[in-house]
């Protein structure tokens, strides 16, 4: 004997009673001469107003959703495309930069150090500025106290 208050239990899910989805539309192939005309206009006007687009779609024989949807497909390449040659010249000029502090770092390492008047009354401040880490032959020695560089 079936209850009052049972429910009737569905089986499998509950997605599976839906209509099917539509198919897809194939993908629109358009000319080479809408192509280009798109393109050119494009190149003036990366956003066209629903009237423009209409006016366009009408001289390429397209809906006015191809167009608005091929605009919005070149917008997106166009974004990235743009970001891509950002990304690019950034990178250079950071090799740019970098070669310039190394060339710079060089002509340092060849230039004596300006002598500072105080460090050359004071033996171990003369020591300390003309010591160079970076210079495999210079050794710090100290004899009696006083600190020099060989």
């Amino acid at each position: 004997a079936l209850s009052p208050f049972a429910a009737t239990r569905r089986i499998g899910h509950p997605y599976q009673n839906r209509t099917p989805p539509k198919r897809k539309k194939p993908r629109t192939s358009f000319s080479r001469v809408q192509i280009c005309e798109l393109e050119k206009r494009f190149h003036r006007q990366k956003y066209l107003a629903s009237a423009e687009r209409a006016t366009l779609a009408k001289a390429l024989k397209m809906t006015d959703a191809q167009v608005k949807t091929w605009f919005q497909n070149r917008r997106t390449k166009w974004r990235r495309q743009t970001a891509e040659e950002r990304e690019a010249e950034r990178q250079q000029a950071n090799r740019l930069m970098l070669h310039l502090q190394q060339e710079a770092f060089q002509k340092s390492l060849s230039q004596p150090l300006p002598q500072d008047p105080l460090c050359m009354h004071n033996s171990s401040l003369y020591a300390l500025q003309n010591l160079q880490p970076w210079a495999e032959d210079n050794k710090v020695t100290s004899v009696s106290g006083v600190a020099s560089v060989v």
